[in-house]
Formats: structure tokens, sequence, C-alpha cells
């Protein structure tokens, strides 16, 4: 019988991304300087041995946990949106779940805010920080494109530039929010006055 060669299956991946929760609550609880090795080990109750095992390099939490975030905001966005979802409604969806409304949305977005900051000075956060607003505005784009094919908004409407401005406000305003300085209704509020003004507009 042929045996099985050994490699990173399922159940390799799955500590890996248990211990890239982990360090998301040490971000969360803590902030982007916490993480280490040990207190990361701490927080998953784990050796920091085995941490170090599956991540050398304290950079390499870092960056799979930035992965990591970006993972399960795309999961729960897709689950709000839907896939047959007609584009105004995901689009809405999308862009309106960007607003933190409640304590796992805020506890998300507070460390997206730790990443964003830490891009400015960490190159490799700063690239994978790049591909990912590559493909959302790509999404968002796509979106409006199809309504706009579709005669649904106005021929003037570009969607790259529109996807762009839309994901700044609603990231913005989500910011805003997080320090007070606006309230949750009324930030999605004002996202959703932006989209309605594209598909009204001349």
């Amino acid at each position: 019988m042929e045996r099985r060669a050994r490699g990173r299956g399922a159940a390799y991946e799955r500590r890996r991304n248990e211990i890239a929760d982990a360090v998301l609550e040490v971000v969360a609880a803590e902030g982007l300087s916490a993480v280490s090795q040990s207190t990361v080990a701490a927080r998953a109750g784990v050796s920091p041995g085995r941490v170090q095992h599956y991540f050398p390099a304290r950079h390499e939490l870092i960056e799979a946990a930035f992965d990591r975030a970006n993972a399960l905001s795309s999961a729960r966005i897709a689950a709000r949106a839907g896939a047959d979802s007609p584009p105004r409604e995901a689009l809405t969806a999308v862009l309106t779940e960007l607003i933190p409304y409640d304590a796992p949305t805020r506890t998300h977005m507070r460390i997206r805010q730790s990443f964003t900051a830490l891009a400015l000075s960490e190159e490799s956060i700063a690239d994978r920080m790049r591909g990912e607003y590559e493909r959302f505005h790509g999404r968002l784009a796509d979106l409006l494109r199809r309504d706009r094919e579709a005669g649904a908004l106005p021929a003037a409407v570009e969607p790259d530039r529109e996807a762009v401005a839309l994901a700044a406000l609603a990231e913005g305003l989500a910011y805003y929010v997080l320090i007070g300085r606006e309230d949750a209704d009324a930030a999605r509020d004002r996202v959703l006055s932006a989209i309605a003004g594209l598909y009204t507009s001349t």
C-alpha cells in the first residue's frame, strides 16, 4: 500500500488560523505593539515553542493575522451581500458592513485601523493592503459596471473611480465612528446617500 506523503494539510492550516486568531485578540485588547510569541501563546493557550514552530518570526505572526482578519471580514461581508443579490443591494451590503455597528464589527475595524497605521512603516503590510484594496475596489466597480450596463446606473458614472470614492467614504466614516466623532446610524445614512446619489445622477 502506498504511503501518503506528509504535507501541510487541513490540520496544519487550522492550527495556524487558531494562532492567527489569538494574534487578533491581542491586537484588539492591547494593540500591535503587544504582539509577541509569548503573548500570543498565552492568549492561544499553547506554548511559545508551538507558536514559534508555525511562525518563526514576529513579522510572520503579524502578516498571518492581517491575512486572517481580511479573510474573516470577506466571509462576513459575503454572507451579508449574498451571491445572487442584485448589484445595488450587494453594493449597499458591502459598504454598510464597513461601518462598525456592534461589538464584533467595532473590534474588527479597530484591528484594521491598527494594521493601516502599521502599513505606513511596514512595506510587507502595505503591499498586502494594496492588494486587498485592488481586489475590493474591483469588486465594487464590477457591481457598478453591471448596473450601468443594465441601464440602472447613469452612463456617465465611472465605476472604477466611484468604487474608490465609496470605499474611502465608508472607511473614513468607520474611523469617525470608532473615535466617537460620528454616530453609526448617521454614518450608515451618509453611505446610503452617496450610493443613492450615484443612481440618481445625470
